[in-house]
């Protein structure tokens, strides 16, 4: 009984951290470029270690000893794109990021949003961190634009025509649910996740920048509610283990000889 207890209880737990991460989806469900997680739960197995006649140690599995989590994920679908034609919003259609440059020297990845032109006049996130492909924007620039190649070019005082600024490119990853989320949108490359994959706007996989566009949250509502419910239920049913285990043991204290 002590077992099921045990047991009972990791089940709880695990759908607690269910529960917590399913509020956190439904909280962001406005948030721009948000990407929904989910759990991935596993089966806990006790070990029992025994020595042979040649005081070798070998570990031997018992039975199972109830479930845990084994990490959580973001999904990576992409979500709506809301349409702003602010000319500083961007959006990648498709599974490519934008790298940026972060104050601590490291590098970051995000799917867009609203950028700016920061103090020192590069194209930086509302944060203030560049873009990791330094492209400066000239004081008085007009008409800010992004080419199918993905070439930033803008009407400057005193040029005739259009000069290019520079090009924004997007990396991809090989399992990009393996990033580890900063907030903010923000993301840092993991084992997991593999190194970033240099690709150009519109080459392959990566997609597109989209200008003039947000990404909207991939949070699916029905979906989560759904989930919601299931994690409840799973949960009241772990309760109802250690409800039963507890009366079990009751009845045994209650023995008389």
């Amino acid at each position: 009984m002590i077992e099921a207890l045990h047991i009972a209880a990791t089940g709880m737990q695990a759908q607690q951290t269910n529960l917590d991460t399913i509020a956190n989806n439904l909280a962001n469900v406005q948030s721009v470029g948000f990407k929904r997680s989910r759990l991935n739960f596993g089966e806990v197995v006790s070990a029992e270690v025994t020595r042979n006649s040649g005081a070798e140690v070998r570990p031997t599995l018992s039975g199972g000893a109830g479930v845990g989590v084994r990490g959580v994920l973001k999904v990576f679908d992409t979500g709506d794109m809301r349409k702003t034609a602010s000319p500083l919003d961007l959006a990648v259609q498709g599974e490519g990021f934008f790298e940026v440059a972060m104050a601590d020297g490291a590098t970051a990845f995000t799917r867009g949003g609203t950028f700016i032109v920061n103090r020192d006049r590069y194209l930086a996130l509302a944060t203030g961190d560049a873009l990791k492909a330094g492209i400066q924007v000239p004081e008085g620039a007009d008409a800010l634009s992004i080419t199918a190649e993905g070439k930033v070019i803008a009407s400057l005082p005193g040029r005739t025509g259009l000069v290019e600024l520079g090009v924004l490119e997007l990396v991809r990853f090989a399992n990009p649910s393996g990033l580890q989320a900063q907030g903010d949108g923000l993301y840092r490359a993991t084992v997991d996740s593999g190194e970033p994959i240099l690709a150009r706007n519109g080459d392959g996989s990566a997609g597109k920048i989209m200008q003039g566009y947000l990404e909207g949250s991939n949070v699916k509502l029905v979906d989560e509610f759904v989930n919601l419910m299931l994690a409840q239920r799973a949960y009241e049913a772990s309760a109802k283990v250690i409800q039963a285990a507890d009366e079990v043991l009751g009845l045994v204290n209650g023995l008389r000889k």
